[in-house]
């Protein structure tokens, strides 16, 4: 059997020291877990967490299991992860205070040092006044300078400090030092990786009241000291009655936003593509049939769907889709 229906996964909560409880307004049915919730993990295929289809044909199977058995309807021309795993890894997050100040590596640095190269980006859903991130480093610092500050506070200065709003997107390039400030609800699209090289931590204790344990010596060799970080953009839209924005053409996915009103239809082409859903209801129909879909679900489209289309929306549908290459 080709598998050519759209998949819809149960989400998966997980507390975090700098969580809240802010995704109970933005995910269908709420919290599940008490706690501070800092990230809801909607698609993902990793050996600590692999995502379960909710209903259709495929109800109750792991995505790991299926790309197993349906690796090339999944995927078709794109490529799996560096460990042969679906590519990407889509999630919620809520920072109710700062994450820590980290890079992740690039695939030249994670071949040397191990671990997995990750580019990620953001979508930002909801931003507390005064809310902001830190991207990049500033003007003029170079390795020795962030080196010699790297092991304290003071790190902070050294960073692109950038005030966000919902509605806006920012590009995370491996080789990239960020951190996301507290106030921030945004929506997590990244490579299926999860190396994270931590540089700060705000000097507070993890859940288990210990320290976690920070990667100096990884970071300062993965850190890309040349790169020029955008700061957010707003999507610009065209077309007169359904907008679309494209907000990243990368190097292992493609991002737009969908404004939908009306009748749409589009094609996979070959390649998985991943809805998320960021306001509104409407409906998915394709050859296996017709679904609703509905604030806060991830939906996994297999490159086997091919020809899909998106029907009547309650009000505006809108959507981010994620193209894996």
């Amino acid at each position: 059997m080709t598998l050519i229906q759209p998949l819809r996964f149960h989400p998966r909560p997980l507390t975090k020291i700098w969580g809240g409880r802010r995704l109970e307004n933005f995910v269908p049915g709420g919290l599940t877990v008490d706690g501070p919730v800092g990230e809801i993990w909607t698609l993902a295929d990793r050996d600590a967490m692999s995502s379960v289809v909710d209903g259709g044909d495929y109800d109750g199977r792991r995505l790991t299991g299926l790309m197993m058995s349906e690796r090339e309807d999944l995927l078709g021309a794109a490529q799996p992860s560096a460990d042969d795993r679906f590519p990407l890894l889509v999630k919620y997050l809520d920072a109710d205070e700062p994450l820590s100040v980290q890079v992740h590596p690039d695939a030249s640095c994670a071949a040397k040092l191990g671990g997995e190269p990750k580019d990620e980006c953001w979508y930002v859903l909801h931003a507390e006044p005064d809310a902001h991130v830190y991207l990049g480093l500033a003007p003029d610092v170079d390795a020795t300078t962030f080196a010699s500050e790297a092991h304290s506070h003071h790190v902070i200065d050294l960073l692109q400090r950038f005030d966000v709003q919902a509605g806006q997107f920012l590009s995370v390039p491996a080789g990239t030092v960020h951190a996301i400030g507290p106030g921030v609800t945004l929506v997590e699209v990244q490579e299926n990786a999860d190396t994270t090289w931590r540089i700060y931590d705000w000097d507070r204790p993890g859940l288990d009241g210990e320290e976690r344990p920070l990667h100096l010596d990884e970071a300062l060799r993965a850190i890309d000291y040349e790169q020029h970080c955008q700061g957010p953009i707003t999507p610009d839209f065209t077309g007169s009655i359904n907008g679309r924005a494209t907000l990243l053409e990368g190097r292992a996915f493609d991002v737009e936003i969908l404004r939908v009103h009306e009748p749409l239809e589009l094609d996979t082409a070959g390649h998985p593509w991943v809805y998320i859903v960021l306001d509104g209801a409407g409906t998915l129909a394709g050859e296996a049939g017709e679904w609703r879909m509905q604030r806060g679900e991830s939906w996994l489209l297999p490159a086997a769907v091919g020809s899909h289309r998106f029907g009547s929306a309650d009000g505006e549908l809108e959507l981010l889709r994620v193209e894996a290459r």
